[in-house]
């Protein structure tokens, strides 16, 4: 597994500047302000700061914009690092000025001369976020990330506000590495061993095998599973930070750890990246693992389906009909469509054993939400406008991208089975909307609910603001934002 960079927190003194070797960060305000250390750094520079700031170039530059000078004559350094930034920046702003001062520093050493500073503590989640690399099956030495050293002048207050996002990237982090691992490494036993490990933290966590599942009736979990050798578990994580009275928040993620389609085969080009099916599973778990480290004071259940969807001689057919736990049956028109199947048990599950003051399911469901929304936004469904209202704030302050889809009557006529109480599909319009429509057949009336299709967002190929290629984390910042808002 991955590591998060080491970050300290020292007090300011710009007497360390000439000396320093790596990477030094000095902070200039939009305006064109210098502090101590921007002083500093020009009289050690001979007026090159200075002289970037009377420039025509400046007038370009934009709160958050970094301009780097190679190699500064009087300093030890490779690089000063200029960064602009307004001191009215919000924590979104600081935090993408983090980043990017994490991309440009390639695993350096890093001295960010914060001076006093504000919202040093988003800038210091920044560059942990974006200093991320999963690089655990390459066989060559890796290059750790360097320490980061942050120099501020209330550097206590600021490593006390830091605490909790620290916990909140490892978070991050450990969602990245799960949704990065390839499926012959993550199966549905290392992944549930992986949750287990989580004990320590001080989470209860309990493993439910095929022979429980099949007690409780969780054949649609079940059915997505069966043609493949790796047995399906649902995992159980509890954490209860809260009055013990208080119901808890269920979170339930599809951990799907590879999906070939099953006997509906998907096509061979881009099948590799089906490991990422998992996404939802992995959200959950990383957001436990950051309530767990910060030490929510609220109860919150996590509760992932764990399985491979895989064609063989035991596999669900096209046209199979199968129970769920609620009851309900379902014809299986396309075993591509798997997801709702396993999310759909899980959550019966869920309501019937914690009664929740509220869930929410997260799953890289349908390619129909890439197509609405691309890559910058998860599809939001929901049954109450208060709580979908609440989430939505959440992801917002988070710069976690998140859109409101619609829910109707009208889509359950797609729905409609000849031979069972519904389908599993309902073709291609509206896909993602006949998806949560689905799902939320499996949802009590008086449970507030949403639905979050990340299929667009759990895993890109280019970089983002906050992460390279591969695994974004996304939502775990939303979701532990949501938790600390509405139930702390």
């Amino acid at each position: 597994m991955s590591s998060l960079v080491p970050i300290q927190f020292k007090a300011f003194d710009v007497d360390v500047m000439a000396q320093t070797k790596g990477r030094v960060v000095i902070i200039v305000s939009d305006e064109g302000k210098m502090n101590p250390a921007a002083r500093r750094a020009n009289r050690l520079t001979r007026g090159a700061v200075a002289r970037l700031v009377e420039s025509d170039r400046f007038e370009k530059v934009k709160s958050g914009d970094v301009v780097s000078l190679a190699w500064p004559g009087g300093m030890a350094a490779e690089a000063l690092d200029i960064l602009v930034l307004s001191r009215r920046a919000d924590a979104a702003e600081a935090r993408k000025a983090g980043a990017k001062l994490a991309k440009l520093s390639d695993h350096q050493p890093l001295l960010v001369m914060a001076g006093n500073q504000a919202r040093t503590e988003e800038l210091a989640l920044g560059i942990v976020l974006r200093s991320y690399d999963f690089d655990a099956h390459k066989t060559r030495d890796s290059d750790e990330a360097g320490p980061v050293t942050i120099s501020h002048q209330k550097h206590d207050e600021v490593e006390a506000a830091f605490a909790p996002l620290y916990a909140i990237a490892d978070g991050v982090r450990m969602t990245r590495d799960l949704t990065n691992e390839p499926a012959n490494v993550l199966t549905t036993t290392e992944f549930a061993d992986r949750l287990s490990e989580m004990k320590a933290l001080g989470l209860d966590v309990e493993v439910l095998d095929e022979d429980k599942l099949a007690e409780l009736g969780m054949r649609t979990l079940l059915s997505v599973g069966q043609g493949s050798v790796s047995p399906s578990k649902v995992v159980v994580m509890q954490w209860n930070g809260g009055d013990k009275d208080d119901a808890p928040l269920a979170l339930v993620g599809k951990g799907v750890v590879f999906d070939t389609g099953g006997i509906s085969l998907k096509p061979a080009a881009g099948m590799e990246d089906m490991t990422m099916d998992m996404g939802g599973a992995g959200v959950v778990a990383g957001t436990m693992r950051a309530l767990a480290k910060r030490k929510a004071k609220a109860n919150v259940v996590g509760l992932v389906g764990l399985v491979e969807n895989m064609p063989s001689g035991n596999a669900t057919r096209p046209g199979d009909v199968v129970k769920s736990m609620k009851g309900d049956t379902v014809e299986v028109i396309n075993t591509d469509a798997e997801g709702r199947l396993v999310l759909c048990d899980v959550m019966w599950y869920a309501q019937e054993r914690f009664a929740p003051v509220g869930m929410i399911d997260l799953a890289t469901l349908t390619g129909a939400i890439i197509i609405g929304l691309g890559h910058e936004n998860a599809g939001v469904f929901s049954n109450n406008d208060t709580f979908c209202n609440a989430f939505l704030k959440a992801a917002g302050a988070e710069d976690e991208g998140a859109w409101r889809m619609p829910l109707g009557k009208a889509y359950d006529e797609q729905l409609k089975s000849r031979i069972a109480d519904m389908k599993n599909v309902g073709g291609r319009p509206a896909g993602s909307i006949t998806a949560a429509q689905f799902l939320q057949r499996f949802v009590k009336d008086e449970t507030p609910w949403i639905h979050l299709d990340i299929a667009g967002v759990a895993s890109i190929a280019t970089e983002t603001s906050y992460a390279p290629k591969g695994a974004t984390g996304w939502g775990v910042r939303a979701l532990s934002r949501f938790v600390q808002d509405n139930f702390e």
